[in-house]
């Protein structure tokens, strides 16, 4: 038996469409950042970058469990002193609900450049509509 190391240039990328209409965040996060890592791929080679593109619809119908749409905050920085902003969960949901997803997927990516690079495979728009259909993306059961 031998043992294979994927190269950057034998990768074949698919594009996966994922409608997370009634799904719940965390478990619909970590089954996109497998896609987006290659884990799924019996080529998977932990320091190539060989997954897939994934978008994501419907990302303002997620759902969550418990009280976390008033207990979760997302927080950011503007630089200056006293520049901490803090927004919750549903306040985010209604003015930018594609953020929500982004961060609970860059989340569970390795934080270093391979990270990074498989991060830009993710679209995620907050409606039912996408400008992708040319890349002719496969549903992606969610379970």
């Amino acid at each position: 038996m031998k043992t294979i190391s994927a190269k950057p240039h034998e990768i074949e990328r698919e594009w996966f469409v994922v409608d997370a209409q009634g799904h719940t965040l965390g478990r619909l996060a970590s089954r996109i950042a497998t896609i987006l890592r290659g884990k799924h791929k019996p080529i998977y080679t932990p320091h190539v970058d060989c997954g897939d593109y994934v978008i994501v619809v419907n990302a303002e119908k997620i759902n969550v469990t418990g009280q976390k749409l008033d207990k979760k905050m997302y927080y950011r920085h503007s630089g200056y002193p006293g520049g901490l902003k803090q927004i919750s969960l549903r306040r985010q949901l209604q003015t930018h609900p594609d953020r929500v997803i982004e961060a609970a997927v860059r989340g569970m990516l390795p934080k270093n450049r391979l990270g990074r690079k498989m991060f830009k495979k993710l679209k995620v728009y907050a409606g039912p509509d996408h400008p992708h259909q040319a890349q002719q993306p496969k549903p992606l059961k969610v379970d």
